[in-house]
């Protein structure tokens, strides 16, 4: 769980610290104030379309969540659960009612984590798939630019 927790801190850092990098671009040829705006813009629609990304549009967001209950929960969740500890509580104490309330809670409790970390590993992957096309087009409009004459750092 540390290990985690300290992976997704460093995600973090690096994503604060790209987040804030900026590019610098030199008229290393002499170009002109307006010939460079203009060279920028191209590059700029080059590689929207060479990488698919646009850092002007908002990210769209993944694929819609499953569904779960207000509670955070699957629904379902706490009538397996029961189900479950009906069984065990007859078969082990006797008493079907008991266990059946303990499998419910556990049920949901579980529940409600596997859903929390399935959101969490949602939200990772797209913050990686982010980073990366970022990434992408960064390349793409420095190559475009130092094409065109420019020094990009």
């Amino acid at each position: 769980m540390i290990r985690k927790t300290l992976c997704m801190f460093a995600l973090g850092v690096g994503l604060i610290s790209d987040a804030g990098a900026q590019e610098f671009v030199y008229p290393a040829k002499g170009q002109s104030p307006d010939q460079q705006k203009s060279d920028e813009a191209a590059c700029y629609s080059w590689a929207v379309q060479q990488s698919g990304f646009d850092p002007a549009k908002p990210v769209q967001q993944a694929a819609a969540k499953p569904p779960t209950t207000a509670t955070g929960t699957t629904p379902g969740a706490g009538a397996r659960g029961a189900v479950r500890g009906a069984v065990v509580g007859e078969v082990v104490g006797g008493d079907a009612g008991a266990g059946a309330a303990a499998g419910a809670v556990a049920a949901r409790g579980q529940s409600r984590r596997q859903n929390a970390s399935a959101a969490q590993q949602g939200q990772q992957q797209q913050q990686a798939a982010t980073q990366q096309q970022q990434a992408s087009f960064g390349n793409a409009r420095a190559a475009c630019l130092e094409g065109r004459g420019y020094t990009v750092k």
